[in-house]
Order: C-alpha cells, then sequence, then structure tokens
C-alpha cells in the first residue's frame, strides 16, 4: 500500500472518530476543552495501541502535528455547529462506522508492514478500529459500544480479513484495503439500520 494512499485513510479515519467523540462530548454537555479531549482520544487511541505492540515508537500520532489538528478541527466544528451536525441521521454512528472500516484496514496492513503473521495482523486491525470508540465511551462514563452495539468488533474483523486475505493471495494492496474499508463500513451501517446483533446475556433474576 501506497504511502500517500495510506496517510489519506488514517487521516480522513482520524477525522471521522474525532467527530464521533466530540458529537459525544457535546451531548453529554461537556465544555470545549472536554470536547476537544475526548475529540482526540477517540481519533488516536486504537493507533496509539496498534504502534505501541508493534514497536512503532513514538506513535505517530504522537509525533505528527497533523493528527493533533484534524482532531481539533473536528472538535471546533463539531462543538460549534452540533445542531447542524445533528440534523443527519445518526451523526455519531455513521462517523464511527467510517472510522471503525478505515483504521482497520489500516492496522492490518500496518501490521503486515511489520512483519506479523496473519492472526495477529487481523487482531491489531480490531484493535485499531475499537480502541477509540471504546475511550471514547468509557471516557463519556458508558458501556463501551463494542460490548453491546450490533456488529461492531465483527465489523472490524471483516474489515482486517479482507486486507489479510489479500495479502496472502498476492493481490493489489490499495483496492483491497478499499474493499476492506467498504465491507467493514457496509456491514456496520446495515447492522445499524436492521438491528443485526450478536445473542446478548440476559441475567436471570
Amino acid at each position: 500500500m501506497t504511502f500517500g494512499f495510506v496517510t489519506a485513510i488514517d487521516f480522513i479515519g482520524t477525522f471521522a472518530f474525532a467527530v464521533s467523540g466530540a458529537t459525544a462530548g457535546v451531548r453529554k454537555g461537556l465544555d470545549l476543552f472536554g470536547v476537544l479531549v475526548i475529540a482526540f482520544a477517540a481519533a488516536t487511541a486504537g493507533g496509539l495501541a496498534r504502534d505501541a505492540l508493534l514497536g512503532a515508537t513514538p506513535p505517530v500520532a504522537l509525533v505528527d502535528w497533523r493528527y493533533l489538528a484534524l482532531s481539533t478541527v473536528a472538535g471546533v466544528v463539531t462543538f460549534y455547529r452540533y445542531e447542524t451536525i445533528e440534523r443527519f441521521r445518526n451523526p455519531l454512528q455513521v462517523s464511527d462506522a467510517i472510522g471503525l472500516g478505515l483504521f482497520a484496514v489500516i492496522g492490518a496492513s500496518k501490521a503486515l508492514d511489520h512483519g506479523v503473521g496473519p492472526v495477529g495482523a487481523v487482531m491489531l486491525g480490531i484493535l485499531t478500529g475499537i480502541g477509540g470508540g471504546i475511550v471514547r465511551d468509557l471516557l463519556v462514563m458508558q458501556v463501551p459500544g463494542v460490548l453491546q452495539r450490533e456488529l461492531y468488533a465483527i465489523a472490524a474483523l471483516l474489515g482486517a480479513l479482507v486486507v489479510v486475505a489479500g495479502d496472502a493471495m498476492g493481490l493489489p494492496t490499495t483496492p483491497v484495503a478499499v474493499v476492506g474499508a467498504v465491507a467493514c463500513f457496509a456491514l456496520r451501517f446495515m447492522a445499524m439500520r436492521h438491528g443485526w446483533q450478536l445473542p446478548a446475556a440476559t441475567p436471570r433474576t
């Protein structure tokens, strides 16, 4: 996968997750600083964990000022134009689904580039995709959506699997990454629309 393409999807995913984080912060009534903190955390937590596990230190989100700039812009726009953003249907979930697909793909791709095997690459793809959402939900004191939301981690798994399978078959990396991201987003979006989810635990009383 070319460096320019990787950077582009990483930045798009960063912005999308930052919007989801900022939206969650505004819904909880946080001040501007709080919204910006959650925007940055949601945008970078998955990538920070991935880079730390790969030994790619310092993590790119901490040394490249553009990640902070993107999350800040997303946070400020969401804070001051929240009503406009809310006019779109389910802005938090849609932006989260976009970030999920892009980050699952780039996480798996980066793991493969660092010599990680197929299973490990899939796991790191999932971690990159779901990490930001987990941190965002914890910061606003919610049960992480990955533990209860419709096919969240499963969608990330699909995106990462497409990338790893494409690499194993020697297919061109860029088209495979696009297919993986679209497949992840499509599954997540359809799960939201139709309520598809795994069986949930029913506590006995």
